[in-house]
């Protein structure tokens, strides 16, 4: 069974106004493990989530670079 806990609520980027699950960007721990940044949707009790993108402090790090950077 997979298990994770939210460590910080970082950013909602949107809301479904018909179901009221929202995409957010979060720090996740994921089985225990190091907590990772992570994207997905999500029910409005946390309870329920889409399958989502994991990425390292270091990836994260790489998009950001290549946002300030004008790169995209």
């Amino acid at each position: 069974m997979l298990e994770y806990e939210v460590k910080k609520r970082i950013i909602i980027l949107s809301e479904n106004k018909k179901t009221l699950w929202t995409k957010e960007l979060n720090l996740v721990s994921w089985n225990g493990a190091n907590p990772k940044y992570d994207i997905r949707d999500w029910s409005p009790d946390h309870q329920k989530l889409s399958k989502g993108i994991t990425l390292t402090e270091a990836e994260m790090n790489r998009i950001k670079d290549a946002i300030l950077c004008g790169s995209i």
